[in-house]
C-alpha cells in the first residue's frame, strides 16, 4: 500500500519504521525539508519528500504534527491522493504545554480532530493519539495474543475507518471503534483511555467512563 507519513516525530518516525517492514510504499515529510530526514530514510528505505508531496498517490496519509502546525500544512494536500484515502489523524491538544489557546475548540467546543478536519479539508480517522511511540515498535503482537493490546478508532467516514483499522491490525494491534469524530473526545488527553495498555475490554470500558468536560490542564 502507498502510505504518506506528515510529521517525523516519535510517532511518525516509528510508523514509518513498522510499515516499511512491513512491506508499505511509505513517503515521509516534516516541516523542515527532506534533507533532514536522510537518517531516516536510510535506515528504512521510506522516501523523504516535501510535505505537498507526501500525499501524492496515497491511499492512507498520517498527519502527525503539533495542533498548533496543523494551519500551516500546504492548501489543497490531498488533491492528487487516491481515490478513498484515509487519513489519520494522531494529534492532540496541549494548550498549557505546547498549542497555547486554540479559540475553535475552546469556544465551540468541537473535538480537536474536528476542528483538524475544517483546517485541512478532509475527514480524518483518529487514531494513535495516545499510543506511546516506542509500543508501536516494541509491544506489536500476532492476532490473538493474550497481551496483544488495543486501540480506539474514531471517524465518520465507515470505509475509512475500516481502512485504517485493517493496517492496525497488520501492524499488531486491535482496534475498538470509538464512534464517530464528534464522539472522538472519549480519548483525546486526559480521558481514561488515553495511553491505555490494554486489550479490547479494558478500552471499551474506559471509552464508556470517559467525561466530554476537560481536566484542567488541557485548557487553555
Amino acid at each position: 500500500m502507498k502510505i504518506g507519513i506528515i510529521g517525523a516525530g516519535n510517532i511518525g518516525g516509528n510508523l514509518t519504521r513498522r510499515l516499511t517492514a512491513l512491506g508499505h510504499d511509505v513517503s515521509v515529510a516534516n516541516s523542515r525539508g527532506p534533507h533532514t530526514l536522510k537518517e531516516l530514510a536510510e535506515e528504512t528505505g521510506a522516501r523523504p519528500v516535501r510535505a505537498e508531496e507526501a500525499a501524492r498517490g496515497a491511499e492512507v496519509v498520517v498527519v502527525t504534527v503539533p495542533l498548533k502546525a496543523v494551519p500551516d500544512l500546504p492548501s489543497g494536500l490531498f488533491e492528487e491522493a487516491a481515490e478513498g484515502v484515509a487519513v489519520i489523524d494522531t494529534g492532540n491538544y496541549y494548550p498549557q504545554q505546547r498549542d497555547g489557546r486554540i479559540a475553535g475548540i475552546e469556544d465551540e467546543g468541537i473535538t480537536e480532530s474536528r476542528w483538524t478536519e475544517r483546517r485541512i479539508g478532509h475527514g480524518v480517522i483518529k487514531a494513535f493519539n495516545g499510543t506511546y511511540a516506542q509500543d508501536i515498535l516494541d509491544r506489536h503482537r500476532p492476532a490473538g495474543a493474550p497481551d496483544r493490546m488495543a486501540l480506539p478508532v474514531a471517524g465518520d467516514d465507515e470505509a475509512a475507518k475500516r481502512k485504517v483499522r485493517a493496517l492496525i491490525d497488520e501492524l499488531g494491534f486491535d482496534t475498538v471503534d470509538a464512534g464517530g469524530i464528534d464522539d472522538s473526545w472519549r480519548q483525546q488527553p486526559g480521558t481514561p483511555v488515553y495511553g491505555l495498555r490494554a486489550g479490547v475490554d479494558a478500552v471499551t470500558e474506559a471509552l464508556a467512563e470517559a467525561s466530554p468536560e476537560r481536566e484542567p490542564e488541557f485548557k487553555g
